[in-house]
């Protein structure tokens, strides 16, 4: 039996187990897919039993996107442009990092019918999953992004990969069409300490379990339309799936329901 995993800490919030199960089971695969908390400590060694073959796949969620990098043999494209992996498999001799999270949101995106083309942008945060979002972004033609982070060093690292973008000050809010979380906060039920006045523009959340953060809520009352993670998480999904089993497998109601 394969056995795959997500890594994190926290872990506790992800539904990957849920989704990765029902595809394992619908495609008739002898699998099991878990998640596992663990320390910085614990990384490479855990790293080494996809090595030795005792386990066959890992996704990476927070805060291990970039710390996994020096454990790893090769690189995608992906992970070389963004310094950030979230799915690592093996080939041949060699442990591989890849970066679903840039096809995912995309693909979510392209889904939720979410239009970035000549759109101003802005992200709040500065964690993991940013550098695979501008990514994205960029390669969809937006306009303009915007990047604001409590700790304005973290926002100077990425733009150190990304010169097109303007970093702004905590609390400043520009000229936006679609404005996105990409904190953690809203995973415990918290809020953002900034306040959006606006209407019909577009608010994305990339936390997708709770479905509609408070960021998400205040958003909607306001009469915006909103969006959160869940498809970019399918989809990142899908994508990790694919490589580890050479099935594409089908996004349907059925997972959705997983979700919800």
């Amino acid at each position: 039996m394969k056995r795959y995993f997500v890594i994190g800490n926290p872990i506790e919030h992800s539904l990957s187990p849920e989704l990765h199960n029902f595809w394992i089971k619908k495609n008739n695969i002898n699998a099991i897919y878990k998640k596992i908390k663990l320390e910085d400590t614990e990384l490479e060694d855990f790293i080494n039993k996809l090595r030795n073959e005792e386990i066959h796949g890992i996704n990476v969620t927070v805060p291990f996107k970039n710390k996994v990098i020096k454990y790893l043999d090769k690189l995608s494209l992906e992970v070389e442009s963004t310094d950030s992996v979230n799915t690592i498999y093996k080939s041949g001799k060699d442990i591989i990092g890849h970066n679903t999270d840039v096809a995912g949101f995309e693909l979510g995106l392209r889904h939720s019918k979410i239009n970035v083309l000549h759109k101003s942008i802005l992200i709040l945060g500065a964690g993991g999953v940013v550098p695979s979002i501008i990514y994205s972004l960029l390669s969809m033609g937006c306009k303009k992004i915007y990047l604001s982070n409590r700790t304005i060093s973290k926002a100077e690292d990425i733009k150190n990969k990304f010169n097109e973008i303007e970093i702004l000050k905590w609390g400043k809010i520009p000229d936006f069409d679609i404005v996105i979380n990409a904190t953690s906060v809203g995973l415990k039920g918290d809020s953002l300490d900034i306040e959006f006045n606006v209407k019909d523009k577009v608010f994305y959340d990339v936390i997708y379990n709770p479905k509609e953060t408070h960021f998400l809520k205040k958003a909607k009352e306001n009469g915006n339309k909103i969006e959160n993670g869940k498809y970019m998480f399918i989809y990142q999904a899908n994508q990790s799936f694919s490589i580890w089993n050479n099935v594409i497998p089908k996004i349907d109601k059925d997972v959705l329901k997983i979700l919800e």
